[in-house]
């Protein structure tokens, strides 16, 4: 088992890889393929689509088909078919399609882990295993930042992603090797979808699931190279470099969440406090435009720091599953995260663009800085109607 959850880690740098790496190549697809922005979010916000989308299907196949077999097929085809897919693209369609295998083919990694961690750890562990996962697999944000421009400066791009469907296949060859299932739920219970939605101690964490990693995402998944580059002028190095700071930032936050719900005594505040906090940070990027490189990169190193909450709302989630709906339970859950970034990575592209067209580039910014900001107070707002997870 401690193989295979290695070589899920090694999965999960992949998947965080893929969902932000485009920040990066704004400008070298804008000149070989004329990608524009808007392209861009349209891409990523399709990532993200394709990986909600096999959110409950995966958690079905979690719990009657086991993790070995779900993410090893799933990462093969899409993750590796989609690089070698997006390796060859000719035109801006072609990006797209490609983004959206990968987020097939990434869908299930972390969550066969999450698994993993509900039926086979105690859980009040739980918390803890999964900040650890999703930390350590956050790297792939570092390498997706400015290694990945030196790769596309230095070797091209259509290389690059050559070496990454090479590297995915790889991977899920490996899992399919080593990886263990759980065992079977002793008692044969049974339950569906329909039986999580009923649980009214759930609405209010997926409310705040669906908007709490948006911001982090989105921001670092794709605005802040458009960001800089346009106000700033920064290049794709430079670009790079800031990207790498925003990462480091959201692999520390999920360090930090991690033990805090085991030390406070409370998930509840703790999810409350630190979305608070991302929200207010979101809020002064949208504010303060323009005013100055470091200044920005230091807004958007808090936004995730305080923006990596995800783990541990899945945690709070988490303690009022039962254990035959552990698999269905956790993709639920994973389906209000991703889902919530790709509406609103969907959404971002247009509002961007018609506060563009009304009021130039800066309010064009501003504008969208302040959707993220107000998206995640509400639902920051709203998840105080929560129950804190039971000791």
């Amino acid at each position: 088992m401690r193989a295979g959850l290695v070589l899920l880690c090694l999965a999960y740098v992949l998947s965080q890889f893929f969902r932000a790496f485009l920040a990066v190549l704004g400008g070298v697809l804008g000149r070989d393929l004329g990608a524009t922005a808007e392209d861009l979010a349209f891409a990523s916000g399709m990532w993200f689509l394709g990986f909600a989308a096999m959110q409950l299907p995966i958690g079905w196949a979690l719990d009657r088909v086991g993790p070995r077999r779900t993410a090893a097929v799933l990462l093969a085809l899409g993750g590796g078919g989609g690089s070698a897919l997006f390796a060859m693209a000719a035109a801006p369609g072609h990006v797209t399609l490609a983004m959206m295998l990968i987020g097939i083919g990434c869908a299930p990694v972390l969550m066969a882990s999450y698994y993993i961690f509900a039926r086979q750890f105690p859980v009040a562990r739980f918390a803890t295993l999964a900040a650890v996962m999703l930390s350590v697999g956050s790297t792939g944000n570092l390498v997706a930042s400015w290694p990945m421009a030196f790769a596309a400066e230095t070797f091209g791009w259509r290389a690059s992603l050559w070496g990454l469907a090479v590297i995915a296949f790889a991977v899920a060859g490996g899992i399919a090797l080593v990886l263990r299932d759980p065992d079977a739920v002793e008692g044969g219970a049974r339950g569906s979808i329909l039986d999580l939605l009923r649980m009214r101690a759930l609405w209010p964490i997926l409310i705040l699931m669906f908007v709490s990693y948006a911001p982090a995402a989105a921001i670092r998944g794709l605005w802040i190279g458009p960001y800089l580059g346009d106000v700033f002028g920064l290049r794709t190095g430079q670009i790079g470099q800031a990207t790498l700071v925003m990462g480091a930032a959201m692999i520390a936050g999920t360090f930090l969440y991690g033990p805090l719900d085991r030390l406070l005594g409370t998930q509840k505040w703790v999810c409350f406090g630190g979305n608070l906090v991302c929200a207010a940070a979101t809020l002064a990027l949208a504010l303060l435009v323009g005013h100055g490189v470091g200044l920005s990169v230091a807004l958007c190193a808090v936004i995730g720091l305080f923006g990596a909450s995800f783990p541990l709302v899945v945690a709070h989630g988490r303690s009022f599953l039962p254990p035959h709906l552990a698999g269905r339970g956790v993709t639920l859950m994973n389906l209000f995260g991703i889902g919530g970034v790709s509406v609103m990575q969907f959404g971002s592209g247009p509002l961007h663009a018609a506060a563009l067209a009304r009021g130039g580039t800066g309010a064009a910014y501003a504008t969208l800085f302040a959707f993220f900001g107000i998206v995640i107070l509400a639902g920051t707002l709203i998840y105080l109607l929560s129950r804190d997870a039971p000791r």
